[in-house]
């Protein structure tokens, strides 16, 4: 009696001795592109922690992630970033160009994993694709069989595009040439032309969208956050511009084509994982985009009077009425 009363004093002790019984709090650090209270937002928060929670980590006990949301504001960027090294985080999260730049700047030796980044060889963020060679790795946006797809789209909408302005800003997207290149590579196939209009602000949207009957919306984040802005100006133009993410046809944009940022979210858990578990990220391949969605807005097609074609209806993954 006395020996197991004694074996259960030692089974409690243990279970409530936190060095000895536990595992050693993880802790990783995120910078988001865009504001806290963006529609996005609460989608990636779930699929980056639902992807460490069904990889073992546990918020609160092995694991704490700390997040810092840059709101496309510039100088938040560097403010955070340094914030973030500075807790000595074991991994970082980036989402998007400005949020890896800012990161890579002060991180030193501490491994980025990023999500929706365009061109990451093109702008030295890792030596190559398939072999990183450094402490940055991650999950890119952008495949140029894309651009096809946008005219494509676009091309199908009636009254017919012919003129299309490509909206992004240089200082968020200096990546943009690849795509731009493509984009007007591909317009002459489907009987338009386009061209490259740079804006920094609303009023630059207003006005290049007065100036042709069509648009395209680069995977950039000062779209991202000015995703009402464009999709305003588009209603008062009354001009037919084809998105990247589902969140603008949320927002009563006509159409969205490209991937799904809360999955780039979810495939970033496993990184990290491999990450905390000892894995190198110059080891972990850069992985472009696989799956695509196509989203249409028929309340916003009927009420700008246009005619999306019953076959891009019936093949989209998402259709809001």
């Amino acid at each position: 009696m006395r020996r197991r009363r004694l074996l259960a004093t030692l089974a409690t002790a243990l279970a409530s001795a936190p060095a000895l019984a536990r595992s050693p709090v993880r802790r990783i650090g995120v910078l988001m592109g865009y504001g806290e209270s963006d529609p996005g937002a609460s989608d990636d928060i779930t699929a980056l922690t639902q992807g460490l929670n069904a990889r073992g980590w546990r918020l609160g006990g092995t694991l704490e992630i700390v997040w810092r949301w840059a709101d496309g504001t510039p100088a938040l960027f560097e403010r955070h970033a340094a914030e973030l090294v500075a807790l000595k985080p074991d991994a970082l999260v980036a989402q998007g160009t400005p949020s890896v730049q800012a990161l890579k700047a002060v991180a030193g030796a501490i491994p980025i994993v990023f999500t929706i980044v365009t061109d990451p060889v093109g702008q030295g963020m890792v030596q190559s694709l398939a072999h990183p060679g450094g402490t940055v790795t991650g999950f890119t946006d952008f495949d140029p069989a894309m651009a096809g797809k946008w005219m494509e789209l676009l091309s199908e909408v009636k009254p017919k595009v012919s003129r299309v302005a490509v909206l992004f800003n240089p200082e968020t997207a200096p990546f943009a040439a690849p795509m731009i290149q493509a984009i007007e590579k591909a317009a002459p196939s489907f009987g338009m032309t386009s061209g490259a209009t740079p804006c920094h602000d609303e009023g630059s949207i207003e006005a290049a969208l007065g100036a042709n009957d069509g648009a395209v919306a680069l995977p950039d984040l000062f779209n991202l956050v000015h995703r009402r802005a464009i999709v305003a100006a588009a209603a008062r133009r009354r001009v037919p511009v084809i998105y990247f993410n589902r969140t603008f046809t949320a927002a009563s944009g006509l159409m969205s084509y490209g991937v799904d940022y809360a999955e780039q979210f979810r495939r970033a858990a496993d990184y990290v994982d491999r990450l905390l578990k000892g894995a190198r990220a110059a080891d972990l391949p850069v992985q472009q985009p696989a799956e695509f969605d196509l989203s249409v807005n028929l309340r916003t097609a009927r009420v700008l009077g246009f005619e999306l074609p019953q076959t891009m209806v019936s093949v989209a993954d998402e259709v809001i009425e």
